[in-house]
């Protein structure tokens, strides 16, 4: 059974900081491609971030130079380093587990970003 679970969310104020992490289990972890994506209410789903195999990474503009993502295969745990926050990334982040066309969510944490 593939599982996801995201962790880290939470609630900060403009400038800070977070760091989402997703541990998986039931995947050969190394082999999958991890994204994070986020939803903001009345949006829809987006694609902040993504890690191949290859450790190559790509972000959406709008995180550029302020989020990172990196893995630990040997923890099949995928990260997602968030700095300056601002008030438009307030949303729920998503961890996606992705291979051959076949897709794994997680259930979601919460990011708010608020003064």
């Amino acid at each position: 059974q593939v599982r996801l679970v995201e962790s880290g969310g939470g609630l900060v104020q403009p400038g800070e900081s977070l760091r989402l992490s997703c541990a998986a289990s039931g995947i050969i972890f190394s082999i999958y491609t991890m994204g994070w994506y986020r939803q903001a209410p009345g949006k829809q789903r987006e694609l902040v971030a993504r890690i191949p195999s290859s450790g190559y990474t790509n972000y959406a503009d709008s995180v550029k130079g302020r989020f990172t993502t990196t893995r630990d295969n040997a923890k099949n745990t995928v990260y997602l380093q968030m700095n300056s926050l601002k008030d438009e990334d307030t949303a729920v982040y998503y961890c996606d587990a992705g291979f051959v066309g076949t897709d794994h969510w997680g259930q979601g944490t919460q990011v708010t970003v608020s003064s």
